[in-house]
């Protein structure tokens, strides 16, 4: 008989997920701050905070969320730059729709993050390869 439900290790997961998100959402955000902060242009700080980030954001979903999986780093950028991509036509989307940008911005995260845990959870963090018995 089929689960109708994701078994509770995934519901689990997903919490983990969750919360290092808003991990990473914090670091972010101050590393973005303290760039401007000490004087570099907004779109430089973003730029080069979006690349840190990414690699806070893997070391953060290995640990936190993704503990007991592999994960591949070359999928993982690749699924940033897919996430960026699709970020930017949810919210052009979300725009169409709602004419707020804080909201159309907040629906289009909300969106993108369901993606990211889809990629995350099914592309790069594999089962970690059991040890073999030695004879």
């Amino acid at each position: 008989m089929m689960e109708r439900f994701p078994p509770r290790s995934e519901w689990l997961q997903l919490v983990r997920y969750y919360a290092a998100a808003a991990l990473n959402l914090v670091f972010g955000y101050l590393l973005f701050a303290c760039l401007v902060w000490l004087g570099l242009q907004v779109f430089v700080a973003q730029a080069l905070g979006y690349v840190l980030g990414v690699i806070f954001n893997y070391v953060t979903y290995s640990r936190i969320a993704f503990a007991d999986k592999q994960g591949a780093k070359a999928p993982f950028v690749v699924s940033y730059i897919v996430n960026y991509l699709i970020g930017v036509f949810l919210l052009w989307l979300s725009l169409r729709i709602v004419s707020s940008p804080y909201l159309a911005g907040l629906a289009a995260t909300i969106m993108l993050s369901f993606l990211n845990y889809f990629l995350l959870s099914r592309w790069v963090f594999q089962p970690a390869p059991k040890p073999s018995q030695g004879l």
